[in-house]
């Protein structure tokens, strides 16, 4: 196991990390900048209006993703299990 390679694993298990937080974040961040302005038009200051529609967004991100998660995750563990022979001296 030389230095490129555990420099390879790792910019690959840190792309795989970014790539499947990315849909459930970015929903997130989406509904709480939707949210941020319907409270500052209203003047609405209620701190559950702001956790509860990020919730269910994390929610509905998730049902919709999930398969393509699921499966970014299992080509990501396919390849690191299959590179395991090359861990030797």
């Amino acid at each position: 196991m030389n230095q490129e390679f555990v420099i390879a694993l790792a910019r690959d298990a840190l792309t795989t990390a970014l790539l499947i937080s990315a849909p459930v974040l970015g929903l997130s961040l989406a509904v709480g900048i939707l949210v941020s302005i319907f409270q500052a038009v209203t003047q609405i200051n209620e701190i559950t209006l702001t956790f509860v529609p990020k919730i269910l967004a994390v929610f509905v991100a998730l049902a919709i993703f999930g398969p393509w998660i699921m499966n970014t995750m299992l080509n990501y563990t396919v390849r690191l299990f299959t590179s395991v022979g090359t861990f030797g001296p």
